[in-house]
């Protein structure tokens, strides 16, 4: 990795062959990741690695429980019938776990026997370890025949692609577990023995669990649409057009939205206990719910019946999902008790489109109107925001409810909070990005150190050699400077790649951006950019590293000036600084040309520059500087479409009692 990153600062040493592996090994990090499915995953690590290192074929092999197994193989490379393929994934792994982490050639016919390798006609193979965090073996890549000794550069690229494939394997099998989970669950709750049918005003039957459709001896889908009274349903009879479990009168309870009733039912001498719920919309359509549950042992239908009261209410109120009935304007009429709970309250007669935030609201919209129009709506992916301005991240589905004449008179909308699980997988994401990221940081840091070493020596002799003029002393002093400046700046990228803390220390913001517009100023004024600084007197200081926070100040103020000589207009910089909410903001906007991506400006490896003129790693170096601060860093364009604005956020300084102590009897 880190020649890697001296090819990208250095351009002049680049050539043709290195430049495509390291674009070939930057497309392959962001196309190999979890959201593929292991199959996929297999397959394109394999292409990949094939095609990078010049192999004439490539062979992944995956731990499998006990055993271990061939999940993807490139080129002509076929390892035949299934029991070669174990022979051949348990020869590679016990020579992956053998041969350690070096990458160098091995003889097939010592590590695959005679026999197999002339059968596979390979002559020799390099192995590259899948380790999980602890060090466990995942999986091992092999590359078989490479066309030439790999060079160290090579080494540490397959070293890096092996890395970055091990995340993402482990990430595929975490989420692997929890689909597994999921599904699991599903199974377990329509695998409740307890017969549930709902029908509607006309007793036409809406749905029905599986136990029920198995009683009956037909498909669910077969019996939804089809009145109650065709069915013998636990030699239960009614007349014509009626249902045999409701008791009470169509007209009781006109005021109320939900009626309830129990009642036993024999049948085949067994008990059954029928709860009934009935529910009315706003616009008069009503749904009755029937429960039937076996309780013909009296004790044990008692233990369970205080486990499982009110199990219909308990569907609606005490599911952890939101669930919310909107009329045809879009308006909330029903919302249960979770939605309360929640933190969403007064909800009835708003719409729901006003907890959606203003950049989503037009495909929230799209999605109701699906849903007005008959379709279904699933998984929609919007955040919502609370009364104090608090926003959860939620998949709601949508989908149409009907009148007794087929209408559709409104929407019901199953919301899940998920925010926890994107947050999750913005993490593992981030891991994933920052993981290359670092050790491309801790290369270049060493190799940028031997010719700072040497800039600082010769600048060293010129100021102490009297024949150089006094006037070209003080511009080799600002040489010697800036160096030292920029060894602060390996140092701290050294740091940051390690993940050790930097150097803290109380910090003036406003000073520190004065002195890196210092050195921006003469290519501003010289370009005709305007530079507007907005500070805010009195900000209290920030716990932090100096040099640090100039380096991303500086970075946003270079994206920002080569953004308006893109936009070829009379460019505007703006800078301020505020005090909001125990936190110092600093904002930086331009009237530059705006960002395209603005959700991936903070990616390692991206960027929008053209090839050569941008690494795609400084704004990465920004957030992980910033959130080692505590603080927060965002990008945004600007409502008016001109330009884009940075934002970052620090935590002000904690002042000691003792100080607080002090200026009180000052």
């Amino acid at each position: 990795m880190r020649a890697l990153k001296q090819i990208r600062e250095v351009p002049s040493a680049l050539n043709g062959a290195l430049e495509s592996l390291l674009g070939q090994f930057s497309a392959t990090t962001l196309e190999i990741n979890p959201s593929l499915g292991t199959a996929e995953f297999a397959r394109q690590l394999a292409v990949r690695a094939m095609e990078m290192f010049g192999a004439r074929a490539t062979v992944l092999v995956l731990e499998r429980g006990p055993d271990w197994g061939v999940a993807a193989v490139a080129g002509p490379a076929d390892p035949g019938e299934r029991p070669v393929q174990r022979r051949l994934a348990a020869a590679l792994a016990k020579g992956a776990s053998e041969s350690g982490t070096e990458f160098r050639p091995l003889a097939c016919a010592k590590l695959l026997g005679a026999e197999l390798s002339e059968a596979l006609g390979w002559s020799e193979v390099m192995l590259a370890r899948l380790e999980a965090t602890d060090g466990a073996l995942l999986g091992v890549l092999c590359l078989v025949d490479v066309s030439h000794p790999l060079s160290a550069v090579e080494c540490q690229l397959l070293e890096a692609l092996a890395g970055h494939a091990s995340v993402a394997l482990e990430n595929l099998r975490l989420i692997s577990k929890i689909e597994q989970s999921r599904k699991q669950w599903v199974e377990d709750f329509d695998a409740i023995s307890d017969f549930i049918l709902v029908h509607d005003a006309e007793n036409r039957i809406l749905r029905l669990n599986r136990a029920l459709a198995e009683l009956l001896g037909v498909r669910p889908t077969q019996a939804i649409g089809r009145s109650i009274s065709e069915w013998n349903l636990l030699n239960a009879s009614a007349p014509p057009g009626q249902c045999p479990f409701c008791r009470l009168p169509a007209e009781a309870g006109l005021s109320a939205k939900v009626e309830r009733e129990e009642f036993i039912h024999q049948a085949d001498g067994r008990a059954y206990l029928v709860s009934t719920s009935r529910l009315r919309a706003a616009e008069g359509e009503r749904r009755t719910i029937h429960v039937l549950k076996d309780i013909t042992d009296r004790r044990e239908a008692e233990h369970r019946y205080r486990r499982e009261r009110d199990f219909n209410e308990n569907i609606l109120n005490n599911t952890q999902s939101m669930i919310l009935v909107l009329d045809t304007a879009g308006l909330i009429s029903y919302a249960n008790r979770r939605c309360h709970e929640a933190g969403y309250k007064d909800l009835l007669g708003h719409a729901l489109r006003e907890m959606v935030p203003p950049a989503r609201q037009r495909q929230f919209a799209a999605a109701l109107e699906r849903a007005l129009e008959g379709g279904a709506v699933e998984n929609l992916e919007v955040p919502l925001l609370r009364p104090n301005a608090d926003a959860r991240q939620f998949s709601i589905s949508l989908s149409p409810m009907r009148g007794e004449r087929g209408e559709i008179n409104s929407v019901v909308a199953v919301m899940t909070d998920i925010t926890a699980a994107a947050d999750l997988q913005a993490k593992l994401m981030q891991t994933e990005k920052m993981a290359a990221l670092g050790q491309l940081v801790s290369g270049v840091a060493h190799e940028v150190n031997n010719p700072l070493a040497a800039i600082v020596g010769f600048a060293d002799l010129l100021i102490e050699n009297p024949a150089v003029p006094a006037e070209a002393k003080q511009e080799v002093r600002i040489i010697l400077q800036e160096a030292e400046r920029t060894r602060l700046i390996v140092q701290n990228l050294l740091s940051f790649a390690r993940q050790t803390p930097a150097r803290r220390e109380l910090v003036e913001i406003n000073s520190v951006l004065r002195q890196t517009l210092k050195l921006r100023s003469y290519d501003f004024a010289n370009h005709g950019i305007d530079v507007a600084e907005r500070y805010a007197e009195d900000l209290p200081q920030v716990m932090g590293d100096p040099h640090q926070l100039q380096q991303v100040f500086l970075n946003i103020l270079n994206n920002a000036y080569d953004a308006i000589q893109e936009a070829r207009r009379p460019g505007k910089i703006e800078v301020a600084t505020s005090r909001r909410n125990g936190r110092i903001e600093i904002a930086f906007r331009d009237n530059g040309p705006g960002i395209s991506h603005p959700d991936r400006v903070f990616d390692p490896f991206f960027t929008t520059k053209e090839i050569g003129k941008g690494t795609g790693l400084g704004l990465s170096i920004c957030y992980g500087i910033v959130r080692s601060h505590r603080g927060e860093i965002l990008a945004s364009n600007n409502s008016a479409g001109k330009g884009c604005t940075f934002l970052v956020r620090l935590p002000v300084a904690a002042v000691p009692a003792e100080e607080l102590a002090m200026e009180a009897e000052s």
